[in-house]
């Protein structure tokens, strides 16, 4: 069955998210806790069988990157000594120039943009986003627009459209500043990564690709630096676990002190509201030093577990069908896409996606193509047990 299939040979790894991923269990158990805080809220949790999207709270964080928070969170110290030394060390954990922590990767997408326009120039830093007398303008393929290039816009920014090589070159001039690139939909545009990186060399303009949630497999962390690009950025609280409001921009080292000199703490600046607490600072680089240590390949493998009792309980329901399947890039890990023959079911997606949550207890699960999405890396040791089962009862009942 296409669902028992090995992928070692993409071998990825993402944490198993705090609260124990994988078996075995890592994070603090629930009995611990004194104060059910949600709960005196009124905001219900789910086991989250989607993915580490944003909306639904990213991924959990490990242990050791909460050690790091707490640890970060008794000492007072110079926020900008801090952010110089943790991008150091990021620097130097992933071969580039430069690094620094930002408030996610929309926030760095806005921060290396900045960079890019203003240098390290003060009068221009507080200019922004007025780009009167500056260069405005950042070439993008029209395939690559997406709801997040806002982030570049907020700068004041304009945003280029081209679909051939021909039309970005004729579009770069002196108003040029960036030439930017989104790497989930590499195949989709006409003009490749690595040819884009050869073009931005060509006629001597920066190069920024989106990698927000690309970091596996784990080689991807310094793929595109290798390849040329002059500034890259992760989300930091996807495949990392680190803080969600985290990200890393890395790059040239010129570059990145442009991006840093437009940032908090300085106050005059577009990124005076994208503040990095020194406590996140910690815990991103703790997730980051915990993923280069990971076993991934151990972590696939039970990824592949899970996944397989998820089909195995799904295809046991008549007329259901289920495999697992790699995401092309984005989000590149196992996950199960499960259909079914509308005569026999008459279900649709969203009703199945409906009862699970409203369930006792509440599980998410997403939508793709007319068939249910279900992600296994963001559940906590036992879940796939209790995905498995609901899943089945529900699919049943339908």
């Amino acid at each position: 069955m296409t669902g028992r299939r090995t992928f070692l040979e993409g071998v990825l790894g993402l944490p198993a998210a705090a609260g124990a991923l994988l078996a075995g269990a890592r994070g603090a158990p629930a009995a611990r806790m004194k104060r059910n805080w949600l709960a005196e809220l009124g905001v219900r949790p789910f086991i989250n069988a989607a993915g580490t999207y944003t909306t639904h709270s990213g991924s959990l964080m490990l242990p050791e990157v909460m050690e790091a928070i707490h640890y970060g969170s008794q000492f007072y110290v110079e926020v900008d000594q801090l952010h110089d030394a943790a991008g150091r060390r990021i620097a130097s954990l992933l071969g580039c120039e430069a690094a620094m922590v930002t408030a996610g990767a929309a926030s760095a997408l806005t921060l290396g943009t900045a960079g890019a326009i203003t240098g390290l120039d003060r009068r221009k830093i507080s200019q922004i986003p007025d780009l009167t007398g500056l260069k405005n303008e950042v070439v993008i393929q029209k395939a690559h627009r997406f709801p997040y290039d806002h982030a570049i816009r907020n700068t004041g920014a304009r945003l280029v459209e081209v679909v051939s090589r021909a039309e970005l070159e004729r579009a770069i001039s002196e108003k040029t500043v960036l030439l930017f690139f989104l790497n989930y939909a590499n195949s989709q545009g006409e003009i490749k990564d690595a040819e884009f990186v050869e073009i931005g060399r060509k006629h001597g303009v920066p190069t920024f690709n989106d990698c927000a949630a690309d970091v596996h497999p784990p080689e991807n962390l310094t793929k595109w630096i290798k390849m040329g690009f002059d500034l890259v950025c992760f989300s930091g609280g996807k495949g990392l676990a680190g803080p969600q409001s985290t990200g890393l921009l890395l790059g040239r080292k010129d570059l990145i002190a442009a991006a840093r000199a437009n940032n908090s703490p300085a106050s005059d600046t577009i990124g005076r509201g994208m503040k990095v607490n020194k406590e996140e600072m910690l815990g991103i680089l703790a997730a980051l030093e915990s993923f280069l240590k990971r076993d991934h390949a151990k972590e696939w493998r039970e990824w592949e577990r899970r996944a397989g009792r998820i089909i195995d309980a799904a295809v046991s329901v008549p007329g259901v069908k289920a495999e697992m399947y790699l995401p092309e890039v984005f989000n590149r890990w196992p996950h199960v896409r499960v259909t079914w023959d509308q005569e026999r079911l008459r279900a649709r997606p969203a009703e199945i996606i409906r009862k699970m949550r409203e369930g006792e207890p509440s599980i998410l699960i997403w939508s793709a193509r007319n068939a249910l999405d279900i992600g296994v890396i963001t559940l906590r040791s036992g879940e796939d047990k209790i995905v498995a089962r609901r899943l089945r009862q529900v699919l049943r009942e339908s």
